[in-house]
């Protein structure tokens, strides 16, 4: 049995510890808190990170299979018992409960979701169980479909936020529309740069190869393998990127070719490092330069010259270029073609341009340096790392 004194001292010790955990633990929990914010900032931290989560579900269009993945994290944005994601006619997805239930009655939906898309406006639908908020989906000025919110009372809030939530989805479906297009464009590039140099290369690659046939056939035969080689390459059909390594040996063999036709009046020397030579590439970004450098900038010397290709590791980016000591180009001539109000007979500096300031951005577009009579310099600097670009199997 403790004495009276003993247990004073113990139950004082005991408070005084209580104290201190209730302390520590207070201290921790109001910091943490602090650190978290408000309660509106954690309500916005919540809203955006589940429409950031909704967002990559669009990438493809409104589809059944992308709207049903968004559905649950749309729903947790509202607040609402219900959510369902239509087309024009048909409905791609539905969360919730009542959503589920008020989906079982046939036409229920999709009745009202047409009525909201033909009035391109925002419905309100009082039912017994269930109101529904019927939002369309407007992209450049039409509507594709329609946000649907359920609850058992739809209040002013929940109409606004259903029709700002509509808007949204408009908005990854417009860029989505915008990716789609560039995609198609970027191929489209790549069709016009293919049938500007295949002409032109044929012709003249098939006479050089025929003037071998007779007087060297061992090398009329090798040609032969290059020049299969090389448009093989150039009209493959998987793929907008490739590799620097793979675009290197295409302007070898493109080289070779020349060679055979142009003979000692074109040298080359190259300064490459391997660091850069898994770096992806667009597709045919690097050919057309050489091939600008021997056409225009070398062919019209009597004694041809020399073009000089580096690619060096400069950090985050790989840095190549292509450089002759030909004819070069008059500044204002450049600038027109680059800037699209002229054709010019440089037409493939400026889609290879267009293309690699349409995937990396304007600060990665063709850097020249030229001048007549003082041959030309283009500079090219790629990101070394690029998700999501795929170089695609080598040929």
């Amino acid at each position: 049995m403790l004495s009276a004194a003993a247990q004073t001292t113990l139950i004082i010790a005991i408070l005084t510890i209580a104290v201190a955990v209730v302390y520590y633990v207070g201290f921790h929990v109001l910091r943490a808190s602090r650190e978290l914010g408000t309660d509106a900032d954690r309500a916005t931290y919540e809203t955006l990170h589940r429409v950031s989560q909704a967002a990559p579900h669009f990438s493809s269009g409104l589809q059944a299979e992308g709207a049903g993945r968004a559905a649950r994290h749309l729903r947790d944005v509202l607040g609402c018992e219900g959510l369902a994601i239509t087309d024009e006619t048909t409905v791609l997805a539905v969360d919730g409960v009542l959503a589920e239930t008020v989906s079982r009655e046939p036409g229920r939906i999709e009745e009202h979701s047409s009525d909201a898309v033909r009035a391109a406006r925002t419905q309100v639908i009082r039912g017994q169980g269930a109101d529904g908020v019927y939002a369309p989906i407007m992209v450049r000025g039409q509507a594709v479909g329609t946000v649907v919110a359920l609850a058992p009372r739809a209040n002013a809030g929940l109409v606004r936020a259903t029709t700002e939530l509509a808007a949204w989805v408009a908005a990854q479906l417009g860029l989505a529309e915008l990716d789609e297009s560039r995609a198609l464009l970027m191929e489209a590039e790549v069709r016009a740069l293919r049938a500007q140099i295949s002409p032109h290369f044929i012709y003249n690659s098939l006479n050089a190869i025929a003037s071998f046939i007779n007087t060297d056939p061992q090398r009329a035969r090798t040609l032969v393998v290059e020049f299969a080689d090389f448009t093989r390459y150039s009209f493959r059909r998987h793929g907008d990127f490739t590799t620097v390594a793979e675009e290197l040996q295409a302007i070898d063999r493109y080289l070779l070719l020349e060679k055979a036709r142009f003979g000692e009046r074109i040298r080359v020397s190259l300064a490459i490092a391997p660091e850069v030579l898994s770096t992806v590439i667009p597709f045919l970004s690097l050919q057309p330069l050489v091939e600008n450098a021997v056409r225009h900038g070398l062919e019209g010397k009597a004694n041809g010259g020399l073009i000089t290709l580096t690619a060096a590791d400069d950090g985050a980016f790989a840095e190549i270029t292509v450089e002759d000591d030909g004819v070069g180009i008059d500044p204002q001539e450049l600038r027109s073609l680059l800037a699209g109000t002229t054709d010019g007979i440089h037409v493939g500096l400026r889609n290879v341009d267009v293309r690699l300031r349409q995937l990396y951005g304007d600060d990665h577009g063709l850097v020249i340096d030229t001048a007549p009579g003082a041959g030309t310099l283009i500079t090219v600097r790629i990101p070394k790392f690029q998700p999501g670009n795929d170089a695609g199997p080598p040929l």
